[in-house]
């Protein structure tokens, strides 16, 4: 059974059944030295930034890294609300979780701050919709495994690339590439 199914059966798991309430937040004025220094001490990947309860962004590991690799990345400079996300999605602790998976993978995001009139009050990741079901690593991983497989597909159909099906060779179902009017598996392909 896949992640959105089981969701969509587990009717009734609400946002704030399981959403994070001790999120890490710092203020939008912090330098991304302390940012950094943040998320090491409580071992976090991302920051809410906030100032009196309103939620004005996020920040990750990611973001840190890539103001790194700026000319001025002087990390006691730059704050924390210069790199923020800019597109933040957020999500309230009535919804449901299969909604809010719906928007993180419409929005391509792990992770949503979970709002109540513009107050941040917890923090929704993929790692807490997975406490649910530990197994769901599984389904997940399979996903992975299928869309990292969809890429090498799309990127070797700009070759010779034909179609999956049986190879004319040794029989095994493969991507298969058009040789001399055959079609061959990688394999076979190479040891011709």
């Amino acid at each position: 059974m896949g992640l959105l199914n089981f969701l969509k059966a587990k009717s009734g798991v609400k946002v704030g059944d399981i959403m994070t309430r001790n999120f890490v937040a710092v203020k939008p004025d912090t330098s991304l030295k302390e940012c950094a220094r943040e998320m090491i001490k409580k071992r976090v990947g991302s920051l809410v930034l906030k100032e009196d309860q309103k939620l004005y962004g996020l920040i990750t590991e990611k973001d840190i890294i890539w103001a790194l690799t700026k000319p001025s990345s002087d990390l006691n400079k730059i704050k924390a609300k210069d790199i923020s996300s800019r597109k933040i999605a957020t999500i309230k602790p009535g919804a449901d979780l299969y909604e809010a998976l719906q928007r993180m993978k419409k929005m391509k995001f792990r992770r949503l701050p979970v709002v109540v009139d513009g107050n941040v009050i917890g923090m929704l990741t993929l790692k807490d919709i997975l406490k649910i079901n530990p197994a769901l690593f599984t389904n997940i991983n399979e996903v992975e495994k299928i869309k990292e497989e969809s890429e090498k597909l799309r990127r070797i159909k700009g070759s010779k690339w034909v179609k999956e099906g049986m190879c004319e060779e040794c029989g095994d179902f493969n991507v298969l590439y058009k040789i001399d009017s055959r079609l061959l598996c990688e394999p076979c392909k190479e040891a011709m």
